[in-house]
């Protein structure tokens, strides 16, 4: 339980603004992510401005699992560009053909597309805001889900979730879309050693649910991408995951034009060879003249609800 606050919990009053562009994806989070809501939401207040007195534990560096002062939980407390940034590590991790196939057979993300949500949502916000203790029980739940995920993957080479090398490119993948599109939509600007320090940070998830190695700064990222790119490639699992994700689960009108922002500034986040493996359009000057102005926007618009309709 949250506790008393002295304002109303920001998630809670942007879930009852009614239909509209800003909604969407708050509906999806009400829907997808429940008890992650909690840290989610601590961090969203925190991060605002707009908390009461934070949990003691959470905020005590030697309980907390990532140091309450840290880069990563800087970044993970803007929650609009980590919509953004969720949706691009989506695209992305669909390009490593083994961890499409345990997502594609295992997951039944089409049936169920909230529970990957909530599932994802969870274990990031618990890893970022939570205590060691929390964050601990959560990567052993997953250690645990993990290994009944295998299998043969469609080009015939098994593959199970524990493969450490697997865990690596799940990870690298998320935490670079995660900073990719903070950089690009966040209200914050990040400097080279920050950005290197939350890669840093963020490696001892990777290695806790047991790869064996994970990058820990922008370089070594660039240098992994390079060495597994030869690795990737759209196959007809990830473009049917592709073309899911594109689509989307928005009905109305409003609802469509949110998640169109989403998705398109997801896209211009992408590096651009996995722009180009996806088959997705890659037009520079869309993205700098349309793309981007309009989902800073939209960034902005979340943010001022988020902070109960206020400015500042």
């Amino acid at each position: 339980m949250l506790g008393a606050m002295s304002a109303p919990d920001p998630l809670e009053r942007l879930l009852s603004l009614g239909s509209g562009p800003l909604r969407t994806p708050w509906r999806v989070i009400e829907a997808a992510t429940g008890p992650a809501r909690v840290d989610l939401s601590r961090g969203v207040r925190r991060a605002l401005g707009v908390s009461d007195s934070p949990r003691p534990r959470e905020m005590d560096p030697d309980v907390a699992f990532v140091h309450p002062d840290s880069v990563t939980r800087r970044m993970h407390g803007d929650l609009a560009s980590m919509v953004i940034g969720g949706f691009a590590a989506l695209l992305l991790q669909t390009l490593h053909p083994l961890a499409m196939a345990g997502v594609a057979e295992h997951s039944a993300y089409e049936d169920d597309p909230f529970g990957r949500l909530r599932r994802t949502a969870a274990f990031v916000g618990t890893t970022t805001f939570g205590t060691t203790e929390e964050a601990r029980r959560a990567i052993a739940h997953v250690r645990g889900v993990h290994r009944k995920v295998r299998g043969v993957a469609p080009d015939g080479r098994p593959y199970s979730a524990n493969d450490p090398e697997l865990l690596t490119w799940v990870h690298v993948a998320e935490m670079a879309s995660f900073l990719a599109a903070v950089r690009r939509f966040g209200p914050t600007r990040f400097t080279v050693e920050e950005c290197d320090a939350y890669f840093a940070e963020t490696a001892v998830v990777a290695l806790e649910l047991g790869a064996e190695w994970a990058p820990r700064s922008r370089d070594e990222v660039a240098a992994y991408f390079a060495r597994v790119r030869p690795e990737l490639y759209a196959g007809v699992q990830a473009i049917d995951a592709r073309d899911f994700l594109l689509r989307g689960l928005a009905r109305r009108p409003q609802d469509q034009v949110s998640h169109a922002v989403i998705a398109a500034a997801a896209v211009s986040v992408l590096p651009g060879w996995a722009r180009r493996e996806l088959r997705l359009p890659n037009p520079p000057l869309l993205d700098r003249a349309v793309v981007v102005p309009v989902a800073r926007l939209w960034c902005s618009g979340l943010r001022w609800a988020l902070r109960g309709g206020t400015p500042g």
